[in-house]
């Protein structure tokens, strides 16, 4: 057993957005600690794998499909995205020697030292929130450090840069933006991945802390609304913020027509009107999957990859980029097709001439900065206040 005292033997690496607990740590039939493949069961991230491929920690979101915005649906989005923390709680608990529960910026290198890899919890689609920030401290009680604000549809806390009807709050809402100034209060790193563009500007002017963008590309590299442009990249570096970089293919590769993102908004608006009971939930996993196959991923690869992290590296710097391939939420290239593979995607960025001193960053000090830094913060408000 590792000495818990030892430095690591080589730099942390994060991934920061997988959809793991949602797709498929809800499931009886389905082992973390055992070992699959994409081709077995379509999973990307296990135990097994995560050790071969070298990743010390992994963030694993909890993802909220958006119904009625109306206080049953918000109660029954809550209640489920509480089941699903507690659920993976247990199952990281089922593991203990394997894996644990990160709670601070430190705790990912002291598992990484101790032989076993770190979990972090996020949320992903902060329709979960309902209309109470309360919930913001219930959920940091059960372990989540990082709050993603909106998926692909508007909720109430701000806009969706993918939401077919145009903008309903020209960014954040008047409630998003007591949402963020929880999170401060409490240490909880924001993540506007999926955000509109008006929705990420305000965020980077009123939060106290810098932002992440969990799962995000390069616009410049691939024109997809869930991207990036090049100015907010600098606004984004000049707050000290982070992207890490997606892999879902039609945000990493230009298509002709984006018409899964589409069918998926329209699906999403069918459910407006729905409470998610299980039926519904079902239901919409359902649609989800047979609009994925109508709509096939566009051919991409390692290298496409490649290009928006060299791309975003030049624009906003080394010290604010990373690694969120979204794996078990839609992510996976030719070459990266799931964590056991991440020592490609090392070897890529060596071979683009990444010094260790820059892959250290890359993989893992630039996230952890942004980490520290929300803890620092609140402590300096109980200070202040």
């Amino acid at each position: 057993m590792p000495d818990p005292a030892a430095p690591p033997s080589r730099p942390f690496r994060i991934d920061t957005h997988c959809d793991t607990p949602t797709a498929w740590l809800m499931r009886d039939d389905w082992d973390f600690g055992a070992a699959h493949t994409v081709a077995g069961d379509r999973s990307q991230v296990d135990l097994p794998r995560m050790a071969a491929g070298g990743i010390d920690a992994m963030v694993f979101a909890v993802y909220s499909t958006q119904a009625a915005r109306v206080p049953a649906g918000h109660a029954m989005a809550t209640a489920r995205a509480r089941a699903v923390l507690e659920r993976t709680r247990e199952v990281i608990g089922r593991h203990a020697a394997r894996c644990g529960l990160a709670l601070t910026a430190a705790d990912g290198p002291r598992l990484q030292a101790a032989g076993r890899k770190a979990i972090y919890l996020s949320i992903e689609n902060s329709y979960s929130l309902g209309r109470d920030t309360g919930n913001v401290a219930a959920f940091q009680a059960l372990g989540v450090r990082m709050l993603g604000l909106t998926h692909m549809l508007h909720n109430d806390l701000a806009d969706s840069s993918t939401d077919p009807r145009g903008p309903e709050w020209g960014g954040l809402s008047p409630f998003g933006r007591e949402v963020v100034a929880e999170c401060n209060r409490l240490g909880l790193v924001l993540d506007a991945s999926h955000a509109s563009d008006a929705a990420l500007a305000q965020l980077l002017a009123c939060s106290r802390t810098p932002v992440l963008l969990s799962h995000s590309g390069c616009r410049a590299v691939c024109d997809h609304p869930r991207n990036i442009g090049d100015d907010l990249l600098r606004a984004l570096a000049a707050q000290g913020g982070v992207i890490a970089l997606n892999a879902l293919p039609i945000a990493v590769v230009p298509t002709r027509e984006d018409g899964r993102t589409a069918a998926l908004s329209a699906m999403l608006l069918k459910l407006g009107d729905s409470v998610l009971t299980p039926d519904v939930l079902a239901a919409a996993e359902r649609e989800w999957h047979r609009i994925e196959a109508l709509y096939p991923n566009p051919p991409a690869t390692l290298a496409d990859y490649v290009r928006h992290v060299t791309h975003a590296v030049r624009v906003a710097g080394i010290d604010h980029v990373g690694v969120g391939c979204d794996f078990d939420g839609g992510g996976g290239v030719t070459g990266l097709g799931d964590v056991g593979e991440f020592p490609n995607l090392t070897r890529a960025l060596q071979a683009e001439g990444f010094s260790a001193s820059d892959l250290a960053k890359l993989w893992g000090g630039n996230v952890l900065r942004v980490l520290e830094r929300a803890e620092a913060a609140a402590l300096e408000l109980i200070v202040d206040g």
